[in-house]
């Protein structure tokens, strides 16, 4: 900033003012001065809006989640005939967002009043936050209506527009306001890799963040997050190891949320040392930090360590919740630890006051299951207070082909037919079952009958993540690029597999 050039000139002192000609004057010209000065002083003092006011305690309401309270004190600020502003509204809409469930009617008397006045179409801040709460009401036709009305949108409008679309599972309309967006930033980018990743479309999801790399908008934690999730999803370490080292270049490695990300990743693609290194470098540790090693380590097989977590988790004052008891079960699933695992049960029930799930049902089924124990899983199955599920009925199927118990095979297919009967998995395992059991004709009948049904067996695929690309396979492909080098390396590994006594599994017939 310049200093403005001045001109230098000489001042001359002003006259001296003139003197009272008695004390009475002087004192008579004080209190007229002195009153004076109080009038104007009294003349200028600001006055509080009362719209400010009642917005305030409006607020206080709000914030409290009290909407009863805040939709009565809108009523009195009516009756006084004060007008509401546009601060009035987001604040209250706001509200009524996040509490999606038993706020649509106010919301909507709200956005009415707001229309009325033409703020909703006027004021970009007003219409925006309408456009937010139908969205989180699961009104997303109502915001798009909103949204469209809006004279002169922002980048706040087009973000709110675009979360409603991915919170709505209508992924494909969000692609195409993001096309039509003139301006994007991390909000908006963000908000579709978690859509797709959401939607579970991990592939995509990461296909997106690598255009907003491109387009030279800098991811925030959120996105990060999202991106982590893909790669838990996908078993993609690659990548998973370059978020994590641009975690620790731009300073975030001590955001929870990130950490918890980075343990779920690392737990999920089988590195569980980085998972733990994760953990111990964090310098504040939540309940979903604990639950992810517990069920970290369980997944992987560790389940002295997960148990081991569990227990020191307690110790460090934290209350274990579902999610810690599902970690726990199945870590005593996998060691064989009948008898740990049905007391953390009881445990569970009585003493924490858990209602169980069918996640902790399914827990107890796959422990007597793996344990030999195939009635007590099935009485489990049958005694529970909710409609099993594939997940649980396939574990105990399983055990069935392991143990060779074929008459408690046909019992469950039943059960299983009746959830999804297009499933091909639960024919494709009874036919391998009664294959192996040298039922020949049976495995025909059960392969005739997905034929009658239009059932056709979906190839099985693998997959495999190298240089942070993730690559597909199914069983008889030649369509990648590099295949001779592939089946050159598959021949190998079947020549280590021979010598080192490896027999193939040729009782089944699995065409």
């Amino acid at each position: 900033m310049s200093v403005p050039a001045t001109t230098t000139t000489q001042l001359s002192l002003p006259p001296p003012p003139p003197r009272p000609t008695n004390s009475t004057q002087s004192l008579s010209a004080n209190k007229s001065t002195k009153h004076h000065l109080t009038l104007k002083q009294t003349n200028n003092k600001p006055t509080t809006d009362p719209t400010v006011s009642w917005t305030t305690s409006l607020h206080h309401h709000c914030r409290s989640g009290r909407l009863p309270e805040a939709a009565a004190e809108l009523t009195r600020l009516r009756i006084a005939g004060i007008e509401p502003n546009y601060i009035t509204f987001i604040t209250l809409l706001s509200a009524c967002a996040r509490f999606p469930t038993d706020s649509l009617c106010f919301g909507m008397s709200l956005h009415a009043y707001a229309r009325k006045l033409g703020l909703d179409t006027t004021n970009v801040k007003v219409g925006s936050a309408v456009v937010d709460f139908y969205s989180k009401c699961g009104c997303v036709d109502l915001a798009r209506l909103t949204f469209d009305k809006i004279c002169v949108k922002n980048v706040v409008s087009w973000n709110a527009m675009i979360n409603g679309y991915v919170r709505n599972g209508r992924i494909e309309d969000a692609v195409e306001v993001f096309d039509e967006m003139p301006q994007r930033d991390a909000v908006s980018w963000t908000a579709m890799v978690f859509g797709f990743v959401k939607k579970g479309h991990f592939e995509k999801g990461l296909e997106w963040f690598q255009e907003m790399q491109l387009s030279g908008v800098e991811p925030d934690y959120v996105t990060l997050i999202s991106v982590l999730a893909a790669c838990a999803n996908l078993g993609a370490l690659g990548l998973g190891f370059w978020v994590h080292r641009y975690v620790l270049k731009k300073g975030i490695k001590d955001n929870v949320r990130v950490s918890n990300s980075l343990i779920d990743m690392y737990a999920r693609c089988g590195c569980i040392d980085f998972a733990r290194q994760v953990f111990l470098t964090m310098k504040t540790r939540t309940l979903v930090s604990w639950n992810s090693m517990i069920v970290g380590f369980a997944i992987n097989g560790y389940a002295e360590e997960a148990l081991l977590f569990f227990n020191s988790m307690q110790k460090e004052g934290f209350e274990p919740d579902g999610v810690s008891f599902t970690g726990a079960l199945a870590a005593c699933s996998h060691a064989g630890l009948v008898d740990e695992g049905l007391n953390l049960f009881e445990v569970m029930k009585k003493v924490r006051r858990i209602l169980p799930t069918i996640e902790h049902y399914g827990c107890i089924v796959d422990l007597y299951s793996r344990a030999g124990r195939l009635e007590d899983a099935l009485d489990v199955i049958e005694k529970m207070p909710m409609r099993p599920n594939e997940v649980v009925l396939g574990s105990l199927l399983a055990a069935c082909r392991t143990h060779g118990d074929v008459n408690l095979a046909e019992r469950l297919t039943n059960y299983l037919l009746v959830l999804d009967p297009n499933s091909d998995s639960n024919y494709v395992l009874l036919s391998n079952m009664y294959a192996a059991a040298g039922s020949w004709g049976r495995a025909n009948n059960v392969r005739k009958k997905m034929k009658d049904f239009g059932i056709q067996k979906k190839a099985g695929i693998s997959s495999i993540e190298v240089d942070c690309n993730v690559h597909e396979f199914v069983a008889g492909d030649k369509s990648h690029a590099e295949i001779d080098k592939i089946y050159e390396m598959l021949e190998h590994v079947w020549l280590e597999l021979g010598t080192s006594g490896y027999v193939p599994e040729s009782s089944l017939v699995d065409t």
